[in-house]
């Protein structure tokens, strides 16, 4: 008598998990569709659905935004609601004494670039410019308290988090909550390679950049 045994594979398919429409309820605030998506929110956190009504980015609290924004504005002022821009989107993290910096979250909500800069213009073909916020520790002094040297950057930078150019190191930028007033942009992207560069009290100047 002849036995046969006959083995069974189980294949396990892994999908996205999304939230109909049907359950999204007591939502407070629904922001403009943009690349696809639109951020909708409830209480503090902002969560985003596709066109079909499916939540596919789920409700966070680090997604940037500012109800008092000036939307005339286009650098974090002018930032009503969250939106995707060439598939980014701000996040925030607070640092220093209650100051916000920013970075980039892609559609898929994975965090592309970590918050790091105090203030930054939509990405455009690529690329955008901002104030780049670096902190190094340099050590503690007698009263064992730590010690880090600040410095500022305007920044050319593209949408993978890979600075293209440092241009003038910032000044008289006060990291304090009570002080602290957002740094205006002082380099922006003109077109192609041309980038637009001002000192403060001074003129504008325009730059050929070399990408790297």
């Amino acid at each position: 008598m002849k036995y046969f045994i006959i083995t069974f594979f189980i294949v396990v398919f892994f999908l996205p998990v999304t939230i109909s429409a049907q359950d999204l309820k007591d939502i407070d605030e629904i922001a403009p569709f943009s690349e696809g998506l639109a951020a909708i929110r409830r209480g503090e956190q902002w969560g985003f659905i596709n066109g079909k009504g499916d939540l596919v980015i789920p409700f966070r609290d680090d997604i940037y935004w500012d109800k008092n924004a000036d939307t005339s504005k286009l650098d974090l002022s002018g930032v009503r609601y969250p939106m995707f821009k060439e598939g980014r989107c701000l996040i925030s993290e607070i640092v220093e004494d209650g100051i916000t910096v920013v970075g980039f979250m892609d559609t898929a909500g994975k965090v592309i670039i970590e918050p790091q800069f105090l203030n930054i213009y939509p990405f455009k073909d690529g690329y955008s410019t901002g104030v780049l916020f670096d902190k190094a520790y340099k050590g503690e002094n007698e009263f064992k308290l730590k010690i880090y040297d600040l410095k500022f950057f305007d920044v050319l930078v593209d949408t993978s988090g890979h600075i293209e150019e440092y241009f003038e190191r910032r000044h008289n930028i006060q990291m304090t909550k009570r002080r602290y007033k957002l740094p205006p942009i002082m380099a922006k992207r003109l077109v192609g390679n041309l980038v637009a560069l001002r000192s403060e009290g001074d003129g504008w100047e325009i730059r050929k950049i070399e990408y790297q």
